[in-house]
């Protein structure tokens, strides 16, 4: 157990800072789901609250659950400490003061986060220990093997002007990769059009994945969709996006593989 926690004055920057450079929640919930990587997270949050409880109730979630999401917790503090760019508040009635009130609170936080450099020491550790593991794993002659094998299927369907063989194709690939990790993927693996259905475990978790290959970018429309789906679960129900040829917009500064 982690008995090293953020202190109760970062969360209290970070809270202001997160509510002083977002002026929309749009703009908040962008930047959220950029950032933090478990999607169970803001699969809690009520998006119709005022924006302000909505910063309380991510950064308290977090900060409660350290053990868990500390991990999650200082990369947003991080994130937050790197925002330069304040234009889009320049824009608003009374600009000049909301970018000032704004930096303020930035610079605030940014000299509490450096006080945590010892939490961003160990968690770097645990970090470097999990891609030593992973790495030694690849590296067996048999994991190897079928990623090589896996990764010419992939290649091959770049290529495919048959979209429903190719997402067929895709389908096997991804169950394949999934049990040669033991992410026990779901026999329930299905085709609707351009999406692929199915269902993965992970550390006693279950997941929902859908990936899709399409022409057009997946937009916040398609992860909300999911997002649904995973509201009407277990709370231990988490999920997955793939989306092949990537995301538009703001999602665009997004990982490839976006949790929601």
């Amino acid at each position: 157990m982690n008995t090293k926690t953020v202190s109760p004055s970062a969360i209290i920057a970070l809270k202001e800072a997160l509510t002083d450079v977002y002026w929309y929640k749009g703009d908040l919930r962008s930047f959220l789901s950029c950032t933090l990587g478990n999607p169970e997270i803001l699969a809690r949050v009520n998006w119709e609250d005022y924006k302000r409880n909505i910063v309380g109730f991510v950064v308290d979630f977090l900060a409660k659950r350290q053990d868990e999401f500390q991990p999650d917790l200082l990369k947003l503090m991080t994130e937050v400490t790197r925002i330069d760019d304040f234009s889009h508040l320049a824009q608003l009635e009374d600009g000049e003061a909301k970018v000032a009130k704004a930096k303020a609170a930035v610079i605030a936080l940014k000299k509490l986060t450096v006080a945590h450099e010892s939490l961003y020491e160990e968690q770097r550790k645990v970090e470097k220990r999990r891609s030593v593991a992973f790495q030694k794993l690849v590296k067996t002659t048999s994991v190897q093997d079928k990623l090589v094998e896996l990764t010419k299927i992939y290649y091959g369907l770049l290529s495919s002007n048959d979209f429903q063989a190719r997402g067929y194709a895709l389908e096997k690939v991804l169950k394949e990769l999934f049990a040669l990790f033991d992410l026990d993927p779901k026999a329930a693996f299905k085709i609707t059009g351009e999406q692929i259905d199915g269902a993965f475990s992970f550390d006693g978790t279950d997941y929902l994945i859908e990936a899709k290959w399409q022409k057009e970018l997946v937009t916040t429309k398609e992860l909300d969709s999911l997002s649904g789906k995973l509201s009407r679960k277990l709370d231990n129900t988490l999920g997955l996006y793939l989306s092949i040829n990537g995301y538009s917009g703001m999602l665009s500064s997004c990982t490839p593989l976006v949790g929601v």
